[in-house]
């Protein structure tokens, strides 16, 4: 089974061949190099991609130079500058790869077209975004509420376990809102079971 049906039976498993045939068509590969940008801060780019092979971070590029790393993506991971599409506007923030990457590519419009012409479209669609409602919900719940310690704590736990084994830790620090310097003393405090 394809990736991206196989993506799509996680929410809609009623998905039929004949569903699925329409988007098939509109698929497209797409190669990221290591530190190549799938969408930059003050681009449109109405698409989505199914992560295949490697990783990419979305991070907001601050006007002081800073950057903060809200989400990485692996395989089997949907990604796009959703709200650029739903709004047609540029995106705020860049989605970056950091390994060689290798994606699956379709654009939003033939997404948009396939919920008016099969009902399981707009199902998934639905579902897709609740959930990433919810995990949108979820960190910032964590970012507004949680110590710095107790959002490396919930990391290990979350079961994001490819995060802290394949992102270099100043971005993991980055992804928590601390500096290297305290994620190494939280992770000390941590490993001593303090």
């Amino acid at each position: 089974m394809h990736p991206l049906r196989a993506y799509l039976h996680r929410f809609v498993p009623t998905l039929t061949d004949a569903d699925w045939e329409p988007l098939a068509a509109a698929l497209r590969p797409r190669q990221l190099a290591r530190g190549e940008y799938f969408v930059r801060a003050g681009e449109y780019r109405p698409e989505l991609a199914l992560v295949l092979h490697g990783a990419c971070r979305l991070y907001y590029p601050r006007p002081d130079g800073e950057e903060r790393t809200t989400y990485f993506f692996f395989e089997n991971h949907l990604l796009a500058d959703y709200p650029g599409c739903l709004l047609a506007r540029p995106s705020q923030f860049s989605i970056r790869a950091l390994a060689d990457t290798e994606l699956v590519v379709f654009d939003y419009a033939v997404l948009r077209g396939l919920y008016d012409e099969r009902p399981v479209y707009e199902r998934f669609g639905r579902l897709v975004a609740e959930y990433h409602l919810l995990g949108t919900d979820e960190r910032l719940t964590e970012l507004l509420l949680l110590s710095p310690e107790a959002r490396y704590r919930a990391l290990l736990v979350s079961g994001k376990t490819k995060i802290l084994e394949r992102i270099p830790q100043h971005l993991v620090a980055n992804y928590l809102g601390v500096t290297p310097v305290s994620l190494s003393r939280i992770r000390a405090r941590v490993a001593r079971g303090h």
